[in-house]
């Protein structure tokens, strides 16, 4: 009923709730599935009822998981490695065979690694970037699993909502039950990030190393020509640009 009511009158709508983390889904997959797999049906029926024009959904990098390839192209995708990235899968299953029932104008995000202000650092599931920001400008401890080789396409979030409005108004052929990576294009290991932010913070805060996590690809980098040839999408601000204004933010 709640999404029904959210989705009556509306246009155009950008789903992102979710229960984000893969060490959660790994630690309640009950919940995990309850909130991205159910909660994202009852989005889909809500907005086909609501005779929504666009829905733009949020999956993940996640669903490549054991798929070594890099950069990662949309194409192939791999074994998955935690709950979180089956719920994600099922949801981009969901989201096609709903264009393909309904007729439903809907396209999907893999998203990969999104910082930015705001990014809440506190909780048990809280993002890398966020934690090791408020470690080194309130002197405490900063942990890296592992060797902090692992690398990631850390994306600047306002890349994420540049391509949310892009897609808005791109041409139904070009996105209908299509997902595309959106990222930043690059990939940069957790190591170099926590340098990068002592070195914008001034800290003195050292990383302190510990066992690696569970369920987590080891490296993640994106290929993100399909978003840039169907809507044009770029990213307009580097990784290395957003850590200082997050940073910033933050101070």
């Amino acid at each position: 009923a709640i999404c029904k009511n959210a989705c009556e009158g509306i246009d155009y709508v950008l789903h992102h709730a979710a229960l984000g983390s893969v060490p959660r889904s790994i630690d309640n997959p009950i919940a995990t599935h309850e909130v991205n797999a159910n909660g994202f049906l009852n989005m889909l029926v809500a907005a086909r009822d609501a005779k929504v024009k666009r829905f733009i959904y949020a999956s993940s990098s996640s669903v490549y998981g054991d798929n070594t390839a890099s950069p990662k192209k949309e194409e192939n995708v791999g074994r998955a490695l935690s709950p979180y990235a089956v719920t994600k899968k099922l949801n981009e299953q969901y989201a096609a065979v709903f264009a393909e029932l309904y007729g439903m104008d809907v396209l999907g995000f893999r998203y990969f690694n999104i910082f930015g202000p705001r990014q809440n650092p506190t909780g048990a599931y809280a993002a890398a970037i966020p934690l090791f920001i408020d470690g080194l400008l309130n002197n405490k401890p900063v942990y890296i699993n592992g060797d902090g080789l692992q690398s990631r396409d850390f994306t600047f979030v306002s890349n994420v909502v540049k391509a949310n409005m892009l897609a808005l108004t791109a041409p139904s052929e070009k996105v209908r039950g299509q997902v595309f990576n959106i990222a930043a294009g690059g990939s940069t290991s957790v190591l170099d990030i926590f340098k990068a932010l002592k070195k914008h913070s001034g800290s003195s805060v050292e990383a302190i190393h510990r066992e690696d996590r569970k369920g987590e690809i080891r490296n993640s980098c994106a290929d993100i020509s399909k978003a840039l040839s169907a809507f044009g999408y770029s990213a307009e601000i580097a990784s290395e640009r957003g850590l200082a204004l997050t940073i910033d933010w933050f101070k």
